[in-house]
C-alpha cells in the first residue's frame, strides 16, 4: 500500500495528548489533503477547548465534529466531550451517547473501529500518550483491516500505558517519537 491510497488518519490520545498534538497538528500544511479524526479523554463536565486551542495554531481549519456531518478532506475534527465519535460508511460521522467505552466517552476505540470498518485499508490509526489501553482494540481492528497502525514511543510518552497497549495489541504497529509521527503524518497524500 502506497501512502497515495490513504483516505483519513485517526489520532487518539489521553493523558499528555495536547502536548503532543501540539507537536504534530501545526506541522500539517494548509494543502493537507486529508481529513483527521481525533478523539482525546475531555471530562464531561468541561467545554472542549481543543478546538479554540488548536485553530490558532494550524494552518488547516479545526472544528468539533457533529452529528451526520460529512468528512471533508482537509479538515481536523474532534469528538466533542461527552460523545462517541463513530464513522459511518456513508462517509459521514455520527454521535453517540452509548455506554463508556474503557471508562470514557469519548471512546477512542470506538472511533478506530468504525473508521476501520470504513476506510479499511486506507487508513492510519494513531495511538499517542495514553495513562489507560483505550485505543488498543480500535488500532487492532485498523491492522485486522490493512491500515496503517502507528503508536508513540512508550519510551517517550508522558504516560506510556495507552501506546504500550497499542504495541501488545498490534506488535506489527510502527513505534515511532512525536517529532516522527509529525513529519509522517504531514507527508501523507502529498506526492
Amino acid at each position: 500500500m502506497t501512502d497515495q491510497s490513504i483516505k483519513a488518519v485517526v489520532i487518539g490520545a489521553s493523558a499528555g495528548g495536547v502536548q503532543a498534538l501540539l507537536q504534530i497538528l501545526p506541522s500539517l500544511p494548509a494543502s493537507y489533503p486529508l481529513p483527521v479524526l481525533i478523539v482525546v479523554h475531555v471530562p464531561p463536565d468541561r467545554d472542549n477547548a481543543l478546538v479554540s486551542l488548536f485553530q490558532a495554531r494550524c494552518q488547516i481549519q479545526v472544528r468539533e465534529a457533529e452529528d451526520k456531518e460529512p468528512i471533508l478532506p482537509g479538515l481536523v475534527y474532534f469528538a466533542p466531550s461527552d460523545y462517541h465519535l463513530l464513522v459511518e460508511k456513508d462517509g459521514t460521522l455520527s454521535l453517540s451517547s452509548d455506554e463508556l467505552v474503557n471508562h470514557s466517552r469519548p471512546s477512542i476505540d470506538v472511533l478506530l473501529e468504525s473508521a476501520a470498518d470504513a476506510f479499511g485499508s486506507e487508513l492510519v490509526g494513531v495511538i499517542l500518550t495514553g495513562a489507560n489501553d483505550d485505543g488498543a482494540r480500535g488500532l487492532q481492528a485498523v491492522v485486522e483491516a490493512g491500515g496503517v497502525a502507528i503508536v508513540e514511543d512508550p519510551a517517550e510518552a508522558y504516560a506510556s500505558a495507552m501506546p504500550a497497549a497499542s504495541l501488545r495489541a498490534s506488535p506489527s504497529a510502527k513505534a515511532m517519537k512525536v517529532a516522527a509521527i509529525a513529519s509522517y503524518v504531514s507527508s501523507l497524500g502529498t506526492s
